[in-house]
């Protein structure tokens, strides 16, 4: 019996741009991908280093980016920690981003190959894209311009090859609305902040109500979810479509740094806490009436799934990457990056990575032939 071999295309095939466009566009979407793929002749890293080619691999990934590193809050910045191993493992210096000596910033959200910073000094949000370096700072509107003002916030764009951008802010106002939250939506197609939406907050104490700035909004679905701190037990809810805010109450009580947001794998709400090392899988489910109730999923005995013992089961759950779906945990024995799907879990590089920081979910082509060449991606390897 004659065995088949499988034939790889023809050098004819290959031939052809379209063709190679096409098998180049399917690689995965690990950082040495194309540096590697740029290594077979000139034609390969011509096409492969294509600003048009190059946009395009991003925007076909996008839903499938890998967990590059994280961005944390320095002195005088926000710096980046590469969480990935040689050859993926992006240099430290890669992304990063300095302010003016006095300024005060916190990083607030980091989606779509977005990020989100108030500096408080300037009263302004930067949009930044670690990628092209591309930076948009928009003034707050007015009247939210106070520089003690606790503000929280969320960046998105739209999917497919649109460019614009949204940045959602919500902060606690009890001046001009009361115990209230208040939204505001700037748009970059229309260059302008939406009008002031604001939902009572129930009253606890004039220092208790607060939208959290520990927590990073979710996007699940057409909403984006905040939780309001001290205790309340509830979410704020922002409809992307309707432009309204709401109030929901979550099924148990639980404490900012035992609690994150998660959007599971059927699009919905829902959220990770964790106690005693034991991680509950909360998800919202919505009936055919439209009634909506929460439905407690999976449990998982992390301190098992990790080979914990007695002595060493201290933790932090410090950060969530909502699109791969992996809670990072820093225990006593190191960095640790647990898939809730597939429970698969790593130990990740020594890194920096402090108790807040933002996990970044992209597309990094290295820069084939620029100033960061791929070559520095193998400069470890």
């Amino acid at each position: 019996m004659t065995s088949r071999r499988h034939r790889s295309p023809s050098p004819a095939a290959l031939d052809d741009d379209d063709l190679l466009f096409e098998i180049l566009l399917r690689l995965p979407p690990q950082p040495s991908s194309l540096p590697r793929a740029s290594l077979v002749n000139k034609r390969w890293r011509r096409l492969a280093s294509d600003p048009g080619f190059l946009h395009r691999f991003r925007i076909h990934h996008r839903r499938s980016a890998p967990i590059l590193g994280c961005f944390v809050e320095r002195a005088h910045g926000i710096s980046f920690e590469p969480t990935l191993e040689a050859p993926n493992r992006v240099p430290p210096g890669r992304f990063s981003l300095r302010f003016e000596e006095g300024d005060r910033f916190g990083l607030l959200d980091c989606r779509h190959d977005l990020v989100l910073v108030h500096n408080q000094t300037r009263c302004k949000f930067l949009v930044w894209d670690p990628i092209t370096c591309e930076q948009h700072h928009l003034a707050i509107p007015a009247g939210f311009d106070s520089e003690t003002n606790e503000i929280s916030g969320a960046v998105l764009r739209a999917g497919g090859d649109v460019q614009h951008f949204e940045v959602v802010f919500v902060r606690y106002d009890d001046i001009r609305h009361g115990q209230a939250a208040v939204a505001c939506v700037y748009s970059s197609e229309m260059s302008l902040w939406s009008d002031l939406i604001s939902t009572p907050l129930p009253w606890l104490s004039p220092f208790d109500n607060t939208i959290s700035t520990a927590h990073p909004a979710v996007l699940a679905g057409d909403a984006l979810y905040w939780f309001v701190t001290a205790g309340s037990d509830e979410i704020l809810e922002f409809d992307l479509w309707k432009h309204k805010l709401a109030v929901i109450q979550l099924p148990v009580h639980v404490y900012e740094e035992h609690f994150t947001f998660r959007r599971t794998d059927s699009g919905v709400l829902g959220f990770l806490h964790v106690s005693s090392l034991t991680a509950q899988l909360w998800q919202r489910k919505t009936d055919c009436e439209g009634v909506a109730s929460w439905e407690l999923g999976r449990t998982i005995e992390l301190d098992k799934l990790l080979s914990m013992n007695s002595e060493n089961r201290w933790y932090s759950m410090i950060c969530f990457a909502q699109d791969n779906n992996v809670v990072f945990l820093l225990t006593v024995v190191g960095l640790f990056a647990v898939q809730l799907q597939t429970l698969e879990f790593k130990k990740l590089p020594q890194t920096n990575i402090g108790s807040y920081c933002l996990p970044f979910e992209s597309v990094y082509n290295a820069d084939i032939g620029g100033e960061h060449g791929g070559a520095d991606l193998f400069h470890n390897a």
